[in-house]
């Protein structure tokens, strides 16, 4: 990373958030308190800046096949606020993975925010796999403050998972994302989420099959420790013959709260839509089988709960 001149803790940050423990392959963009430290495009991707507003553009030709993009940010500034957006064309049959995710440490006593705004125009049988990794540290009296937007468009026939990944550290985040299929058109979203200390961290989903045969697949799992609190609210519209699933699977801990709000629209005979949800403690049992291999109470739950959130 010392081509990129970042820090210690920039270069902790990016291995959190993207996995970076050097300058990655292929196309990226990599920003630091504000402004971008590093860009690169390839043939097949070309990233740009905005001129209107903070943010890239990054497009992607049309048959481009296992490449990717990285664009993390990582903030070591407290009192740093900033609102990013980024536009992602992605061509038709091409086959890309987008790592994105978000980085803060405060040490101060002012908060820091980062609020990255994704738009993605997924292309005609195009597969798409999105990461995005939210991280907090610091011993700054200051919050890291996280707030994700993501609209997601995709046309026929093609295919988004989004791994949506959120540990540790990010004291307010509330995270919105909105998508629209076309016929075909396949989404599936994996979120995980852990809340510690007195965290808030609220989560939307608003999902519109508008094609025959499109489908969504939107599940979270959590825990909520301490005096923490969460929501999830995910909303699955069916307007065309279609399949949607929405899961909620939660585990409370402490004083922890949670709370799971369902919706299910179907404006089409044809639309087939679900909802499962499950809140609860870890189970007695559990702990107990742990702990008589020699774990503590303690060394258990943490145990739990990270093969939970895998």
């Amino acid at each position: 990373m010392s081509e990129l001149k970042v820090d210690e803790i920039q270069k902790r940050l990016l291995a959190e958030v993207a996995d970076l423990h050097e300058i990655p392959v292929g196309a990226f963009n990599i920003r630091s308190n504000g402004g971008s430290i590093g860009r690169v495009s390839t043939a097949n991707i070309e990233i740009t800046s905005k001129e209107d507003v903070s943010g890239i553009d990054v497009r992607i030709k049309p048959g481009t096949k296992r490449e990717s993009v990285h664009i993390p940010v990582v903030m070591t500034v407290s009192g740093l606020t900033e609102i990013v957006y980024n536009d992602f064309y992605i061509g038709e049959d091409s086959d890309v993975t987008i790592v994105a995710g978000c980085g803060i440490d405060n040490c101060g006593p002012k908060d820091s925010e980062h609020d990255g705004i994704h738009r993605f125009f997924v292309g005609k049988g195009a597969r798409v796999k999105y990461v995005e990794k939210h991280y907090g540290s610091g011993d700054g009296k200051g919050k890291r403050i996280l707030n994700p937007g993501t609209e997601v468009y995709m046309e026929e026939d093609s295919y988004m998972e989004m791994d949506m990944v959120q540990i540790k550290g990010v004291d307010d985040t509330n995270r919105t994302s909105v998508a629209e299929l076309a016929k075909g058109a396949k989404l599936v979203v994996r979120e995980r989420l852990m809340t510690h200390g007195e965290q808030n961290a609220v989560s939307i989903y608003n999902v519109t099959l508008n094609g025959e045969g499109s489908s969504a697949d939107v599940v979270s799992r959590s825990v909520a420790r301490d005096d923490s609190y969460q929501k999830f609210d995910a909303k699955i519209i069916g307007n065309a013959p279609c399949s949607g699933h929405t899961e909620c699977d939660s585990i409370i801990m402490d004083n922890g709260r949670i709370l799971a709000v369902p919706g299910l629209e179907a404006n089409n005979v044809d639309a087939e839509l679900f909802h499962e949800a499950a809140i609860g403690k870890i189970a007695g049992d559990q702990l107990i089988k742990l702990m008589t291999l020699g774990l503590t109470e303690a060394e258990a739950e943490e145990q739990i709960v990270n093969g939970f959130l895998k």
